[in-house]
């Protein structure tokens, strides 16, 4: 069997009333939680500063209930069958360490629509590998409204296996469908109208209690230390509370070793002290600190295993389905008695997580919504 591929057209882009809601809610968040995060530390207030680590998982919650019944519609729909060829394929993970997450780029050929390129990942044990070339016609499934949410079937029915054993397909011209279509220029900029207005509400909300702080210039009380220090390469705010470091333009806290100095930064010329959390954007670092008398369930910062931090955020961008990742945040926290490491990522395609324990190996997945 020969299949002749042509080039699909690309579904329109979204620029609907629901889009639009959720890129206001959506810049309102990433606006505010980091705001809140540096005033809450600067003005020295727990509360806030909680909120701004609470905020985006509150969020994040709230997106995942709201996309339920979709998913139960999903689940309730006969996903469609169709042929594809494999163009290429990238290993993302170790072999020897079970299912490999693997990057395909296929041409799918359905049998009434014209054939489309897409990208996706797979988790595939390394036996079935050999069966996975490029070159290779397999059977895939997609839900019916995303054709770019493509899964390779593992045991397809005879019927299709005769088809895929027997058929030669061309690959598609055109780009690759990697995720849902792009957003409008519309919610990008209602996105990042949201986001402004949001960090600037923050900064108006609590004006008095910053500018007021700062045009007292009184020394700082015994019992609440704060230290503040910049350079043209990071900012650091130190109290008794909490400390933050905000990097500068062209450095990341993904950057070799930068983590871990940062945090060392913090206790520079103090006694080791006991953190509450740990949150890490890409050039924002905030820890909020056990008081001396808590029963708090709190961690000691340097034994965090930072050097497995990079690699987290790598795999929660590429392996959870979020499409262009826009955002991550790494969360520290042992609320439940054990260490945590959460990786939260946004991008067009949704909001997803994974979860690790105190040696940074991952326990939890969860995939864009």
């Amino acid at each position: 069997m020969t299949a002749t591929t042509g080039a699909g057209a690309a579904p329109p882009a979204r620029n609907t009333p629901l889009a639009l809601a959720r890129g206001l809610l959506t810049g309102g968040v990433i606006g505010a939680s980091p705001t809140m995060l540096v005033v809450g530390a600067v003005i020295e207030s727990v509360p806030l500063f909680v909120t701004g680590v609470a905020l985006p998982a509150i969020y994040g919650l709230l997106l995942f209930l709201s996309g339920a019944p979709g998913r139960a519609r999903e689940a309730a729909t006969a996903p469609c069958t169709a042929l594809a060829v494999i163009e290429s394929r990238e290993l993302l993970g170790d072999e020897a360490a079970g299912d490999v997450a693997v990057r395909f780029v296929s041409t799918v050929a359905p049998d009434t629509a014209p054939a489309y390129r897409v990208a996706f990942t797979q988790p595939v044990h390394p036996a079935d590998l050999p069966d996975h070339r490029p070159g290779g016609v397999v059977v895939v499934q997609y839900p019916p409204d995303r054709p770019w949410r493509v899964r390779i079937v593992k045991r397809p029915t005879p019927r299709w296996e005769e088809r895929a054993a027997g058929a030669h397909l061309d690959a598609a011209p055109g780009p690759v469908l990697e995720s849902e279509p792009d957003e409008t220029g519309a919610v990008g900029y209602v996105r990042l109208l949201a986001l402004l207005l949001a960090a600037a509400g923050v900064v108006l909300l609590f004006r008095a209690d910053l500018f007021d702080e700062g045009a007292t210039a009184q020394p700082p009380s015994p019992t609440r230390p704060s230290v503040s220090s910049s350079s043209s390469s990071s900012t650091t705010v130190v109290s008794a509370a909490s400390g933050t470091v905000t990097l500068g333009p062209h450095q990341s806290f993904l950057d070799k070793a930068a983590l871990r100095r940062a945090v060392a930064s913090l206790s520079t010329g103090t006694d080791a002290r006991a953190a509450l959390t740990v949150v890490v954007q890409d050039r924002l670092l905030s820890v909020v600190y056990a008081p001396t008398v808590s029963q708090a369930p709190a961690f000691d910062p340097d034994s965090l295993p930072y050097e497995r931090f990079p690699s987290l955020v790598g795999e929660a961008k590429r392996s959870l389905g979020v499409g262009a990742p826009q955002t991550w945040q790494l969360t520290v926290e042992r609320l439940t008695g054990s260490l945590t490491v959460r990786v939260g990522v946004t991008g067009a395609g949704g909001t997803a997580s994974l979860e690790a324990d105190g040696d940074g190996t991952v326990v939890r997945r969860t995939p864009a919504h």
